[in-house]
């Protein structure tokens, strides 16, 4: 990869730090903006530049991406005063890594499109872990041409890419990993709150039924954090919550009724009532084993 390129970053919570400085181990010339300059200082001192504002980023880049908390931030980078679009000219691609509303990623597409440039929605799963290897899954919206030319990009951060569509489509399949996920940590808790009232050794359980049909990554990876009531986020409760709204915002405008998700949703809003928003989404372990014992 030339170190010619110039690639922008905005955001550096627990995936975009370990993403962004994927992209500086491999010699990619990188700009950095946060909202907390603190954050970018390991970085800074690997090579990377600061710039002040998202517009100032905008300017020196090629190639842009941003990986915030919330749709509010993505629109908030995007369109204020000091925003990307206040200072994009042609010819630029534009990367939101965020999981974020699929009418913002098409919003953002028209907008970037509209000044001579381009865009990708381009959310990610496989946590905290995964971010660090390199192993993202990364899943695409938007133009086949420009998803060919920013691949070589998004293989330093994913091992898995795929483009499903337009512009919208990678958060809609995003939001279809969330609903699994839901679902799944449900069942992960209850599975492990059961062995463990059985006076089961959880390790040896997860160890075996995690090898079989049983098996998924909500047991494999978060299980042992559980039984170890390591609460640490790997994946904030705080954006699960987000995006499972999403998910049923977007559902709801399809007329489709998503039941379970409707439970899961239920379930981490107690999580929330009990403070524990910036935990971990395993933490749903420590909540629903405090409800079987009231």
């Amino acid at each position: 990869m030339s170190t010619k390129l110039r690639v922008g970053w905005i955001g550096l919570g627990v995936m975009g730090f370990s993403m962004a400085k994927n992209l500086l181990n491999q010699g990619i010339e990188l700009s950095v903006y946060s909202r907390t300059k603190e954050k970018a200082i390991p970085l800074l001192n690997c090579g990377a530049s600061w710039a002040d504002t998202p517009a100032e980023l905008t300017r020196e880049v090629d190639y842009l991406f941003s990986m915030v908390g919330y749709p509010e931030d993505v629109e908030s980078i995007y369109f204020d005063d000091h925003g990307v679009f206040s200072n994009l000219g042609g010819g630029k691609v534009l990367i939101d890594m965020t999981t974020s509303s699929p009418l913002l990623a098409e919003r953002i597409a028209e907008k970037a499109k509209n000044l001579g440039s381009s865009a990708l929605d381009a959310p990610v799963s496989g946590g905290d872990v995964g971010a660090k290897k390199g192993s993202l899954a990364i899943m695409c919206g938007g133009e086949q041409e420009i998803y060919d030319r920013c691949l070589n990009l998004l293989e330093i951060m994913g091992s898995n890419i795929q483009l499903f569509g337009l512009a919208g489509s990678g958060q809609r399949v995003k939001m279809s990993n969330q609903i699994l996920i839901a679902s799944t940590m449900i069942g992960t808790v209850e599975a492990l709150l059961y062995a463990e009232k059985a006076n089961l050794d959880l390790n040896k359980v997860i160890g075996l039924i995690g090898q079989g049909a049983a098996g998924c990554w909500s047991l494999n990876q978060l299980g042992p954090r559980m039984v170890q009531e390591d609460w640490a986020p790997g994946f904030f409760v705080k954006h699960f919550i987000k995006d499972m709204g999403i998910a049923l915002e977007d559902a709801g405008r399809m007329n489709l009724k998503l039941k379970g998700l409707e439970l899961a949703m239920s379930f981490y809003e107690q999580v929330k009532k009990e403070g524990c928003s910036e935990n971990g989404t395993q933490v749903l372990m420590r909540v629903l084993r405090g409800l079987n014992q009231q």
